[in-house]
C-alpha cells in the first residue's frame, strides 16, 4: 500500500503579506483595478486569514472570475484556473500519466537499453507525472491564486473529489499515496447557479453572493476602468445598462459588457448618449449577445431607456465617488 507522502520536507510555505484590515485588503484590490465593496473585501480576506475557499455565486457577468483575476495581481501570486463543463475528470483537473513516456521506458527495457529490474518500480512515480491545474495549485512552493470556474457545471462526482482537497489541502494518488500541500492556495470557486451544490460543499466554503453592483458603484468601476471616456458618457451609459438589466432578456448585459460599450461609444466619438436612438442601435452589439434580444430592443425600446432620470440626480453617487 503507498503511504503517505509530503511534496516537501518541512511546513508549508508562508504566505505573503495581505491588507492587515479587510479595508487594507480592499485598498490592495482597488490598486489591482477591482473595485470591491466592503462585503466582497471582507470575505476575500477572511477566506486569506483563515484558509478557506471563497464560494461566489452570481449571475453571468457580475465580476465573479475578475476577482480572483484581481487577487492574483494584489497578492502577487500566480493565477491557476480550471474551468469546468460536464464530464470533467481527474485527468483534465487534477493528474494522469504521461503514458507515451512509459511507454518509451518499457520499449526501451525491451530492448534491452534500460533496467528491467527497476522499470517496475519507477514507472509510476513523480517523473512521470502531468500535473493539472488542481495539483499544479497545492505544489506550488509558493501560495498561488486557483481560480475553480463555474464548478456548477461540472459533475457531482468531481464535485464530490473536491471535498478532499478543499478540506485538506492534498491529493491522493492511488500509485504514490497521499500528497499533501507545498503551500496552500486562495481558492475561488465560482457557480451561476445553473444546478444546487451539495452542503458538503457549501460548509467548506466561505459564501458571497454576487449580485449587479449599483448604479453608483457601477459608474466608478467604468469610471476607474476606461478613463478616457467623459464622465457624462459614462455616467449616461451606465444609467442605460442598468435600466436595460429590467427588460426581459435572455442574456442580461455585465459589467464587462457595460466597458465594451462605453469602450465602442468613445471610439465613435461621442461624449454623451446620441439623443437619435438610432445613432446607438448598431452599438447595442457590445451589450445584448442573442439573436432575441437584439429584436426585442428596438430603436423605440432605446428611445423609452434614454428616457429615464439621469444619474447625476442620484444622490448616492456622489458619496460613492468619494
Amino acid at each position: 500500500m503507498a503511504e503517505s507522502q509530503a511534496l516537501t520536507p518541512g511546513a508549508p510555505a508562508a504566505s505573503p503579506a495581505f491588507g492587515a484590515t479587510p479595508e487594507g485588503l480592499r485598498e490592495q484590490l482597488f490598486k489591482a483595478g477591482y473595485i470591491a465593496d466592503e462585503d466582497l473585501a471582507s470575505l476575500v480576506w477572511m477566506g486569506l486569514a483563515l484558509e478557506r475557499p471563497l464560494l461566489l455565486e452570481g449571475e453571468a457577468g457580475v465580476g465573479k472570475t475578475a476577482i480572483a483575476a484581481a487577487c492574483a495581481r494584489a497578492l502577487n501570486r500566480p493565477l491557476l484556473r480550471l474551468q469546468c463543463y460536464e464530464g470533467l475528470d481527474l485527468a483534465q483537473s487534477v493528474y494522469e500519466w504521461n503514458y507515451s513516456r512509459q511507454l518509451l521506458e518499457i520499449r526501451l527495457a525491451e530492448a534491452g537499453a534500460g533496467d528491467r529490474a527497476a522499470l517496475r518500480d519507477n514507472l509510476f512515480t513523480e517523473a512521470f507525472l502531468l500535473e493539472r491545474p488542481l495539483l499544479q495549485a497545492i505544489r506550488c512552493a509558493e501560495p498561488c491564486v486557483l481560480l475553480i470556474d463555474e464548478i456548477d457545471r461540472a459533475d457531482e462526482a468531481f464535485e464530490a473529489f473536491l471535498l478532499e482537497m478543499l478540506s485538506e489541502y492534498q491529493v491522493t494518488v492511488p500509485e504514490l499515496g497521499t500528497l499533501q500541500a507545498r503551500s496552500k492556495p486562495l481558492v475561488v470557486l465560482t457557480s451561476n447557479g445553473t444546478r444546487d451544490l451539495s452542503d458538503a460543499l457549501r460548509r467548506r466554503c466561505l459564501f458571497h453572493y454576487l449580485d449587479f453592483p449599483t448604479l453608483a458603484r457601477e459608474t466608478q468601476i467604468v469610471r476607474s476602468l476606461v478613463p478616457e471616456a467623459a464622465g457624462r458618457l459614462v455616467e449616461e451609459a451606465v444609467a442605460f445598462v442598468q435600466r436595460l438589466r429590467k427588460q426581459d432578456l435572455e442574456k442580461t448585459p455585465g459589467v464587462a459588457e457595460t466597458l465594451d460599450w462605453v469602450r465602442v461609444l468613445f471610439k465613435l466619438g461621442h461624449a454623451g448618449l446620441p439623443v437619435d436612438p438610432q445613432l446607438l442601435v448598431p452599438s447595442l452589439a457590445a451589450l445584448l449577445k442573442t439573436r432575441t434580444d437584439r429584436w426585442l430592443v428596438t430603436s423605440d425600446t432605446v428611445a423609452k431607456l434614454q428616457s429615464g432620470p439621469r444619474i447625476a440626480q442620484d444622490v448616492g453617487v456622489a458619496g460613492a465617488m468619494k
